[in-house]
């Protein structure tokens, strides 16, 4: 099935110019892409309050990394198993190579978006990304020895399933790149929303379930931070996917088959680093959660669910709740995955996995 669009799939993406003084500002006249705006931050009147009150959630959940004390982590790192250890590196590994390819794919596409709000977001979100990389870098010069520290960073060289799922994800950004037509933006923007919606949470939980044993509690702590700007992102783009699908050309069945393959790509990588080898998770359960990622993500941007099955349609990771949670006096509650928050402070908590 394709859905029709005014504009033609194959023709270049308009880049937004520095300052365009001839441009219109005005509310009734702004749009996310191919407005004509003057390039300015006139954020008093806005046509997307949405992203106002996003911007603002953002910048209150501004932490940094050395603030978290990782320091029982190092000792924990030694009673880590050879395999619990082993994905520990290998996760690491490829949680910095997705925040390394978004911190450098977020500025082509905003270079053409022409709704300021929307663009302040995205500007924020370039910096998390580029915060997040400096955690992990804090806990593998911090928790991993240092004759180990240069095969961590390389891993995604040597390790031939973590080298074939960064090329498959960082192709859909450089095919955008290399060609940047209506349609590659599009793809390159929904890769966005399975990079931010999906990639990242198989990796939480291996840590989140290691906190549950009352392992590395520090690096644990890092990732709700990081777990909780990612969920913004999330936020973002179940904004801006609706938006494109009414804009751009596309095909549903492009969409399914996006996220399916995503899933499959998704469960072989976490599969080889985790498999049945680590306490608490499974192969069987790792099938079961990503997919039932994918149908809650699907939902959110008005798409019916791929995977059908009743077993997909509770996480199976609900007792890891309270591991992903900073629960504190007068915290503000926001649901685990959906996103759907009051206040992104740095004291508030992350629940409701029961919900997504």
């Amino acid at each position: 099935m394709v859905a029709s669009a005014p504009n033609t799939n194959n023709q270049r993406m308009p880049l937004t110019p520095i300052f365009n003084p001839g441009g219109d500002d005005r509310i009734e006249n702004r749009s996310v892409w191919f407005g004509n705006t003057t390039n300015l931050m006139q954020l008093n009147d806005v046509r997307y309050s949405w992203a106002i009150g996003l911007y603002q959630q953002m910048r209150e959940n501004f932490w940094i990394p050395q603030k978290l004390d990782i320091t029982q982590d190092v000792t924990d790192y030694w009673n880590l198993t050879p395999e619990e250890r082993r994905a520990f590196e290998g996760i690491l590994s490829y949680l910095t190579f997705l925040d390394s390819v978004q911190t450098c794919n977020i500025p082509h596409l905003k270079s053409s978006i022409t709704a300021p709000e929307i663009s302040l977001c995205m500007a924020e979100q370039i910096s998390q990304e580029g915060m997040h990389n400096h955690a992990y870098q804090y806990m593998i010069e911090t928790i991993i020895p240092s004759d180990k520290r240069d095969q961590v960073y390389d891993f995604w060289r040597t390790d031939k399933v973590l080298s074939a799922r960064c090329e498959f994800i960082a192709g859909y950004y450089q095919k955008y790149i290399d060609n940047p037509t209506k349609e590659n933006y599009f793809v390159a923007l929904l890769s966005d929303y399975l990079l931010e919606g999906l990639y990242f949470y198989n990796g939480f939980i291996f840590f989140y379930n290691l906190a549950a044993r009352m392992l590395m509690p520090g690096s644990a702590d890092i990732f709700k931070m990081i777990n909780r700007d990612e969920l913004s992102h999330v936020r973002l783009y179940q904004r801006l996917i609706p938006e494109a699908m009414k804009t751009f050309n596309y095909s549903l069945d492009q969409i399914y088959e996006m996220f399916d393959t995503a899933v499959k790509h998704e469960c072989r990588w976490t599969n080889h680093i985790v498999g049945n080898n680590i306490l608490g998770i499974t192969e069987s359960s790792t099938e079961r959660y990503t997919k039932y990622l994918a149908n809650i993500r699907l939902r959110a941007i008005g798409l019916e669910p791929l995977y059908t099955d009743a077993k997909y349609a509770k996480s199976p990771y609900t007792h890891l709740e309270k591991f992903s949670d900073t629960k504190k006096e007068g915290s503000t509650k926001a649901n685990f995955f959906e996103a759907s928050v009051t206040s992104y402070m740095m004291s508030s908590g992350v629940t409701g996995w029961d919900e997504i």
